[in-house]
């Protein structure tokens, strides 16, 4: 029989010639958008040759990074967007934005802000090598990408023990009257291992209160469970270097745990935690005479002359400006580049000069704009020193410590030997909770008024609005703020210093906790505090309350 194969070979072209098509259109649509290569090479190993990887360990390997190459710089994907925009437009309101996916789930979306990425980058650059995973801390906006995903939008919690599918997308966006975000530019995709860090069994439970702690132990019940669970969290680093946590409840001991060696008798550094303490002495030094009032201006202590740009607005600076943090000076500690960060202060040999010297903002008005100042409370602590008997310290442990029945306490000083209210003062946990407790009690411990209600209500409340949230404020160098469990709202007052360490003094419901930690330096410090009080800690008290 003779076969026709003519049919056959037209079917044959025809298939071929989709092929083509296919292909073609693959092969544009593969230059339009990058394919996202992953490494686990250190990122500043440069002499090696580039490895790529398609798996991921994540308890195992310490570095991840990211590679793609584009068809043009950021800077047009941008002008696609805006056309009539000029380039400064362009790169001050835009950049990347970058998405997270794990198990196909969108888990992260950020816009990086216009200061990730330098101009030449956005105007010239093709490649990309960007880490997000290293052992260390490294000055580079992936590694604080992939720390703000895992530690602070629950990326540990997404990638749960087991086999998990992480995808990055990555786009170009920017921030008009409204958001615009352009075509996909990147994307790629990693198969992850997680293997779960094994913890003992003592380091979970409720760690249980010992004798002699100088307070009354709560009978109250709490849901362990969920200390529990927090326990272990702390014990694997998923909330990393905590030192205490103390949970007070109407007055008794709730809870007292400790971790990563610290004790009961450990004294905690926590940082600007001591700048409250200024404004505690600065009430009991009103009330008893030595300062008249927080109305007072710096003229009443300083020959402003005889400083640095002098100005008449500086004459209007007064105690109460510098306890809110709205004292008008040229001094941000947000701001690196400010004249008046702290971090300008600490190598100088007289600080209290150094803020004195500091120029007026003219574009800040005096008791109104804040912006976090250290300086200015190292002048409100030599204000105190100067206007006391014996000097700040020797008063503090006469009119708050010893009444308190506090006696294991360590100052740190400034140059000129005055005890330093920028921070440092180092209690006990448990001593820390007498110090908001005795703000609970609205000044009274013991029967005995050591600071003035009046002077306690003015410290809690909220004077000024700071730029972090909506319900974010600032009283007498305390802050103020909303937590949110359960769809119900609990104000709460604290002192906060670097590192993650808080004493929370709670409104309207019957608690002080007290938390320490040693974060320093990890972006995510405050943050990971804000997700133990919300999903952990005020879960655990409040629905056994």
């Amino acid at each position: 029989m003779k076969i026709n194969f003519k049919p056959y070979l037209v079917l044959f072209f025809v298939l071929i010639a989709s092929c083509k098509n296919e292909a073609k259109l693959w092969s544009q649509q593969s230059n339009k958008i990058a394919a996202i290569q992953f490494s686990t090479q250190n990122f500043f190993d440069k002499e090696a040759a580039l490895t790529y990887v398609s798996n991921l360990h994540i308890t195992e390997d310490e570095n991840l990074n990211i590679l793609f190459d584009l068809e043009e710089p950021l800077l047009k994907s941008l002008q696609n967007l805006e056309p009539e925009w000029s380039q400064e437009e362009l790169l001050e309101k835009g950049n990347f934005q970058f998405e997270i996916y794990v198990d196909d789930n969108l888990a992260y979306t950020q816009n990086l802000q216009s200061g990730a990425g330098t101009v030449a980058s956005k105007t010239k650059q093709l490649s990309y090598r960007i880490p997000l995973m290293h052992p260390e801390r490294i000055d580079y906006w992936g590694w604080y990408l992939w720390l703000r995903f895992m530690k602070m939008a629950g990326g540990q919690d997404k990638l749960f023990a087991g086999e998990h599918q992480l995808k990055i997308k990555i786009r170009p966006y920017l921030k008009s009257s409204h958001l615009k975000v352009g075509s996909i530019l990147a994307e790629g995709e990693i198969r992850v291992s997680v293997s779960e860090i094994p913890v003992h069994q003592n380091e979970i439970v409720v760690q249980p209160i010992k004798p002699n702690s100088g307070w009354t132990a709560s009978k109250s019940n709490y849901d362990s469970t969920k200390i529990e669970d927090l326990n272990k969290k702390i014990a694997q680093s998923r909330f990393e270097a905590i030192t205490s946590i103390v949970v007070i409840k109407e007055g008794e001991l709730l809870l007292e745990e400790y971790f990563n060696d610290a004790n009961r008798d450990s004294l905690h550094n926590t940082r600007s935690v001591g700048k409250s303490f200024a404004s505690t002495m600065m009430g009991i030094a009103i009330n008893e005479g030595y300062i008249e009032n927080e109305n007072l201006s710096l003229t009443d202590y300083y020959d402003l002359k005889s400083f640095d740009n002098y100005s008449e607005s500086k004459t209007k600076v007064t105690l109460k400006s510098l306890l809110t943090m709205s004292s008008g000076f040229v001094g941000d500690d947000d701001d690196y580049d400010s004249p008046g960060n702290e971090e300008n202060m600490y190598p100088t040999e007289d600080w209290v000069k150094f803020t004195l010297d500091l120029p007026m903002d003219s574009k800040k008005e005096i008791g109104k704009d804040y912006d976090y100042f250290t300086a200015g409370v190292v002048v409100l602590g030599d204000v105190i020193h100067k206007s006391v008997p014996k000097g700040l310290v020797a008063y503090s442990d006469e009119k708050l410590f010893a009444p308190l029945g506090i006696e294991k306490y360590k100052w740190q000083y400034t140059p000129t030997n005055v005890g330093n209210t920028a921070g440092g003062l180092q209690l006990r946990s448990l001593d820390y909770a007498k110090f908001g407790q005795l703000y609970k009690n609205k000044g009274t411990w013991k029967n005995q008024q050591l600071i003035p209600e009046e002077w306690v209500e003015k410290s809690l409340s909220k004077l000024v609005a700071q730029p972090y949230n909506e319900s974010s404020f600032y009283g007498y160098l305390f802050w103020n703020r909303i937590y949110t469990v359960n769809g119900k709202d609990y104000e709460v007052s604290f002192c906060t210093g670097y590192g993650g360490n808080k004493i929370f003094i709670f409104k309207d419901i019957p608690f002080v906790i007290v938390i320490t930690a040693q974060a320093f330096g990890l972006p995510y410090a405050h943050a990971q505090v804000d997700t133990m009080m919300v999903e952990y800690i005020l879960p655990a008290i409040l629905e056994m309350d």
